[in-house]
């Protein structure tokens, strides 16, 4: 794609980002008092986070055997309130004894 057919594309994103962000700092003057509206904004960056991951999770590896490995150890360390570090590792660590453990019985 040239520049020329990528610039209108790249103004459209630039100005509905824009919009979405300065529209409510315009539109609301005062304090949200509402606990349901409070509620709602203050936990809408976690479940739009979990909407963009888990999908993501199962699809980032060979198998979604092996990916859902990784989730169950997750949850498992997680549980367990183990560190955002050993979370990962274990994770990763569960994906990849999976993989290979697959690799060896097929």
């Amino acid at each position: 794609m040239n520049f020329n057919a990528f610039l209108p594309y790249l103004l459209t994103m630039a100005v509905v980002t824009y919009l979405v962000r300065a529209v409510p700092l315009v539109l609301i003057k005062k304090k949200i008092e509402n606990k349901f509206v409070i509620s709602f904004l203050y936990y809408m960056p976690y479940a739009v986070l979990s909407v963009m991951t888990v999908p993501a999770v199962f699809y980032a590896t060979n198998s979604v055997v092996s990916a859902a490995a990784g989730v169950i150890a997750a949850l498992i360390l997680a549980y367990f309130k183990k560190g955002l570090l050993t979370v990962a590792i274990g994770a990763s660590a569960a994906v990849f004894a999976a993989e290979l453990l697959m690799k060896l019985l097929i």
